[in-house]
């Protein structure tokens, strides 16, 4: 088998790798994930929002460890609430809204993150009430045997409808509190920290009733598990949409069409719950040291519930305890990730490739730190691993160089013994070991880089530092599609080039093959993020002028 087939081969392989991704990820249902504001009435100081909250009660997870048949506490259905308060929260990277029904985070946007590059006023949006696609954060405490309960059906009390993070201060606290009849008061305060997605809450309980009772904290998410259509047009359809759980070791990516008959149940300690979706999250994490019962579930509702519950607490008549948990809302940044909970950084998914993909992000965020520009950084990435490969394509190289210049020769023995294929087959072997050319030496270079190619294109697709980050001229957005299709245009042509400077295949169907690649590459490539396209086209570039340099030395020796 000679250079060019095998050349066709490893190109064919990788197009089929990205065909039949695409198929699966066709053919793969996920929920949907709404990106589009909706407008909501933010209350001022003395008016009252109309935003509407589904009802959920029976949703209330029960205490004790969650075995696989165990079921939600049954509790009668709350009505919709209707005109609550709502506290309104502005820092540097949210803009949310804080029910008193529960005192819970309803509904949440990232002020530095736009749907749309053409819509820098309407921020993305991540948890939303609204009955279409309902993405809720829940949380509470569970006490048996009290007349009321501070679960997230409860009525909470603000001192203030509106909390701003001022311009010099670093931490918001915002506090809520409910006390029942019988003495006792629970206080939620949530932390804001500048410049963070992480948001604190605290609980500090305070029994000062005559009964001793017990005490365990919750936290849920519940979202909307409908499907949208995929394409592999869109690059958001490529990321996971749905629940993942982390049980402190191990982390699983759960499918909702699967938890309506087969629920997850575990009991763990430094785990979390979490949604996720192409670059952003939201993650319900109890306090690392404590022990958790997990469960994830597809409600009746049609919806996927993930929920955990701590061990129950003691709370003796006159004393007090007091609980801590996260929230983190926002973009997949690996830094605040890792510095927030074990494992968190795993929803970053660059897929099996990832022992490749993390060294690739942590090398071009390196670079980036110093040319503060994401184009750039690709282009300098592309050149280091040319740098790395040098050698070994050199060698290919030269292989080709020489079958270049053997195709007169070639030519002559096709003729000779054209209707003789296995003498055809001995001669040229023969000619191969004449002049010290190993036929298959073009294959390593590909084998070898293939997969640094795919473990790039899980880290532009995936890390959210690439989200419309803007390169020079129309290419404004390095994580998705050449509007005008211009770089794959010229990474077709590249390739093109690159094909004239190597030998003709031997076989008229190969030839013709080799000359629709191209045109193949230039069509499958315009749908790919122009930041993948560029170090295509880069690396293109560097490879003809490796080779035509290598033709020129070649051609001196003989």
């Amino acid at each position: 088998m000679d250079n060019q087939r095998i050349f066709i081969w490893g190109a064919v392989a990788l197009v089929w790798f990205f065909v039949y991704q695409a198929w699966v990820i066709d053919r793969t249902p996920v929920p949907a994930t709404p990106q589009t504001r909706q407008q909501v009435q933010v209350p001022g100081p003395e008016s009252n929002s109309a935003l509407e909250i589904s009802a959920d009660a029976g949703d209330l997870p029960s205490i004790g460890v969650v075995s696989d048949d165990a079921q939600p506490a049954p509790v009668e259905a709350a009505e919709p609430v209707t005109g609550s308060r709502y506290v309104h929260v502005v820092t540097d990277v949210f803009d949310l809204l804080i029910s008193t029904v529960g005192a819970d985070i309803k509904q949440l946007e990232l002020r530095r993150y736009p749907v749309a590059k053409n819509q820098p006023n309407v921020p993305v949006r991540l948890l939303d009430p609204a009955a279409s696609h309902t993405f809720v954060y829940q949380t509470g405490l569970r006490i048996p045997g009290a007349g009321s309960e501070p679960t997230h059906l409860a009525t909470y009390s603000s001192a203030q409808t509106e909390y701003r993070l001022a311009d010099g201060e670093t931490e918001l606290k915002v506090p809520f509190t409910w006390t029942d009849e019988n003495g006792l008061t629970v206080t939620k305060i949530y932390t804001f920290s500048r410049g963070q997605y992480r948001i604190g809450l605290d609980y500090e309980v305070a029994n000062r009733g005559s009964a001793d009772l017990t005490v365990a904290p919750y936290l849920q998410l519940r979202r909307e598990a409908v499907t949208r259509e995929r394409s592999m047009t869109d690059v958001d359809s490529y990321s996971f949409i749905g629940p993942v759980l982390y049980n402190g070791e191990k982390y699983q990516k759960l499918k909702p069409e699967n938890l309506g008959e087969e629920p997850v149940s575990l009991t763990a300690v430094g785990g979390w719950i979490a949604s996720i979706q192409h670059h952003f999250l939201v993650a319900a994490i109890p306090h690392p040291g404590d022990s958790y019962a997990y469960r994830v579930n597809l409600n009746r509702n049609g919806q996927v519930l993930e929920s955990a519950i701590g061990s129950a607490q003691s709370l003796p008549a006159g004393q007090s305890i007091s609980a801590q948990q996260f929230l983190f809302a926002g973009p997949k940044l690996q830094d605040q990730l890792e510095a927030t909970a074990p494992g968190l950084k795993l929803t970053v998914d660059y897929g099996w490739l990832t022992v490749i993909s993390q060294p690739l992000f942590w090398l071009l965020r390196k670079i980036y730190s110093f040319v503060g520009n994401w184009g750039w950084s690709i282009i300098l990435l592309t050149m280091m691993i040319k740098l790395v490969f040098y050698k070994l394509q050199e060698t290919s190289g030269r292989s080709m160089a020489k079958m270049r210049n053997m195709q007169p020769r070639v030519k002559h023995l096709q003729e000779r013994y054209k209707d003789d294929r296995q003498g055809l087959s001995a001669a040229m072997m023969e000619l191969y070991r004449k002049e010290k050319v190993n036929p298959a030496a073009g294959c390593l270079p590909i084998v070898v880089q293939m997969p640094v190619f795919i473990a790039l294109y899980w880290v532009l697709i995936e890390s959210v530092e690439m989200r419309q980050a803007p390169f020079a001229l129309w290419l404004n957005d390095l994580s998705s599609k050449d509007p005008y299709f211009v770089l794959p245009l010229l990474m077709g042509i590249t390739m093109f080039f690159q094909q004239k400077l190597n030998p003709t295949p031997p076989d008229p169907i190969q030839a013709k093959v080799m000359m629709a690649m191209p045109i193949v590459f230039t069509v499958f490539f315009a749908f790919f993020p122009s930041g993948l396209v560029l170090y295509w086209f880069v690396n293109n570039l560097l490879s003809i002028a490796q080779q035509w340099r290598i033709n020129k030395v070649v051609a001196r020796e003989h």
